[in-house]
C-alpha cells in the first residue's frame, strides 16, 4: 500500500490532500517536529537519505520532493478521478498546461524561498543568546526583513493577486497539480505577509481551497497547515 511519511505542519499536507481528493488508498505516518529545534526527527532518513517531508512510498518505489510526488500520483493515479478531477493535467500545448507548469515551478523555485527566510528572520530573534547580542540580532533580522525579505514577499502577493484575479483555479477555470503544489504556500503568504485584506482574490482562493471536502479531510487526519 502507497504510505505518505508526514511531517506535522510540513508541505507535506498538500500531498494528503491530493490523496484524499483522488481517493487514494493510503497509510500514513505521522512524524513530530523536534520541538527544541522544530526540525524534522532522524527517523525519515530511513525512508530517503535526505530525511525531510513529504516522501512516499509505493511499493518498491520512494519518491520525495513534493512536485515529484505530486506528479508520481497523478501519473499513477490520476484515472481515479472523476469529473473535475479528471484532468489535473492539462492537454499538453493549452494555456492552461503553460500556467500549471509555472505554478509548479514558482511555488518552490521562488515564493517557498522567500517564505522560508521570513520565518528564519522572525525566529531567530526568539532564540536563546547572552542577553547583550539579542538587541543587536533583532535589528539585524528586521533590517534583513524590511530590504530583502519583505519587498519580494509582498511582490508575490502582489504578483498571484493579479493572476488569481482572472483565474478561478492557478491553471484556469480547473483544478489541476500547480492547486495541490500552491496551496501550502498560499496559507503561508496570507499568515507571513503583510494585511491578507489587501488582496481579496487571494483570500476568495483560500476558502475555495478550505471549503473542499478533501481539504477538510486532510486537516483533519494531518492536523494544521502551519504552527499556530
Amino acid at each position: 500500500m502507497l504510505t505518505l511519511h508526514h511531517l506535522e505542519t510540513s508541505r507535506s499536507q498538500r500531498i494528503l490532500w491530493l490523496l484524499e481528493e483522488l481517493k487514494i488508498p493510503y497509510e500514513l505516518k505521522l512524524y513530530q517536529r523536534n520541538p527544541q529545534t522544530r526540525l524534522a526527527p532522524p527517523e525519515l532518513k530511513a525512508i530517503h537519505p535526505l530525511g525531510k517531508s513529504p516522501v512516499i512510498t509505493d511499493g518498491a518505489v520512494t519518491v520525495a520532493e513534493s512536485a515529484a510526488i505530486i506528479e508520481y500520483l497523478v501519473e499513477t493515479y490520476g484515472h481515479l478521478g472523476q469529473g473535475e478531477l479528471a484532468s489535473l493535467t492539462p492537454a499538453a500545448g493549452s494555456e492552461a498546461h503553460r500556467q500549471c507548469r509555472f505554478w509548479m515551478h514558482y511555488a518552490e523555485g521562488s515564493l517557498m524561498n522567500w517564505l522560508v527566510m521570513k520565518l528564519v528572520f522572525t525566529t531567530i530573534p526568539t532564540q536563546p543568546m547572552p542577553f547583550f547580542v539579542r538587541p543587536i540580532a533583532r535589528k539585524l533580522c528586521q533590517q534583513v526583513q524590511a530590504k530583502l525579505v519583505d519587498p519580494n514577499i509582498n511582490t508575490a502577493l502582489a504578483f498571484i493577486e493579479q493572476h488569481l484575479a482572472s483565474h478561478t483555479w492557478f491553471a484556469g477555470e480547473q483544478l489541476s497539480m500547480a492547486d495541490f503544489q500552491m496551496s501550502f504556500a498560499v496559507e503561508a503568504l496570507l499568515a507571513r505577509g503583510e494585511d491578507a485584506t489587501r488582496y481579496p482574490h487571494l483570500q476568495a482562493y483560500k476558502q475555495r481551497m478550505l471549503q473542499r471536502p478533501a481539504y477538510q479531510r486532510a486537516i483533519q487526519v494531518g492536523g494544521p497547515v502551519l504552527r499556530a
